[in-house]
């Protein structure tokens, strides 16, 4: 009988520390942090992947993940949203509004017009497509370039197109091209077209507080199509460690243009 009773006492035991160590287990779930604190951790996350695939977890973390606080949004039709903050019409209401070190969602779908926008604050823009072919910055035959980067900035999964000269000019800063197409007119037109031009040279001159920030351009796994060259580099720029990669329908790029 004591052996008994010795037993329904230990199982009685263990259901209770199974018991307290669930509901401390269920004290520690993400999501019993406030706003504030969740924020904060997604703050730390790159937008893409990560923050974005956030934000399809569920309602509240949507909210969370898309906050303005994090990132800008740029939605072509936003009758329904004229009072959510945050989100703006075109991408140089966006950048105009934004702050150094902002992060500018722009939304997949149609063609955002970019005609010699000009960039002087660190900023990152993103396309919220899956496919860089999603989300498309066309520049029309009127404008230099689609882009004029005078910061350092990042451009990740974009298509930016441009009828006639440059997608991107890049003037002072250090810019990074990851996972983007830049397409340039195709014959005969193609002497007078080119995705990146660099006029950034040796002579640029920092603030203390930005020694170790150097001009050039980085390009990551890049798809380039039309133009006369990739790259036309004004200055002390030169093109270095070019890798490509042949597949089946396209060719990507790797390579930094950088000083001498």
């Amino acid at each position: 009988m004591e052996v008994e009773e010795d037993k329904i006492k230990q199982t009685k035991w263990k259901r209770r520390s199974s018991s307290s160590s669930s509901s401390k287990s269920s004290s520690c779930l993400i999501n019993n942090l406030d706003d504030g604190c969740l924020m904060h951790i997604f703050s730390f996350l790159p937008p893409i992947p990560d923050r974005y695939n956030t934000a399809l977890v569920c309602h509240r973390w949507l909210f969370l993940a898309c906050h303005p606080r994090l990132w800008l949004r740029v939605e072509r039709s936003i009758k329904d949203r004229l009072e959510e903050p945050g989100v703006f019409p075109d991408i140089e209401t966006a950048v105009a509004a934004a702050r150094p070190g902002d992060t500018i969602l722009i939304a997949a779908g149609g063609r955002h017009l970019a005609s010699n926008i000009q960039i002087k604050k660190r900023l990152c823009l993103i396309g919220g497509g899956e496919l860089p072919d999603e989300t498309t910055l066309f520049c029309s035959r009127a404008s230099d370039s689609a882009l004029e980067l005078l910061s350092t900035c990042k451009l990740a999964n974009l298509t930016v197109k441009a009828e006639l000269g440059c997608c991107l000019l890049h003037r002072n800063g250090r810019l990074t091209i990851e996972g983007c197409v830049l397409q340039c007119e195709s014959n005969p037109l193609d002497h007078l077209s080119c995705p990146i031009v660099s006029t950034a040279s040796a002579q640029t001159v920092f603030p203390s507080s930005m020694k170790c920030s150097k001009d050039g351009v980085s390009v990551f796994r890049t798809r380039i199509e039309g133009g006369a060259k990739a790259v036309l580099t004004s200055g002390n720029l030169t093109l270095q460690r070019v890798r490509v990669i042949y597949a089946r329908t396209s060719i990507f790029f790797w390579f930094d243009v950088e000083h001498q």
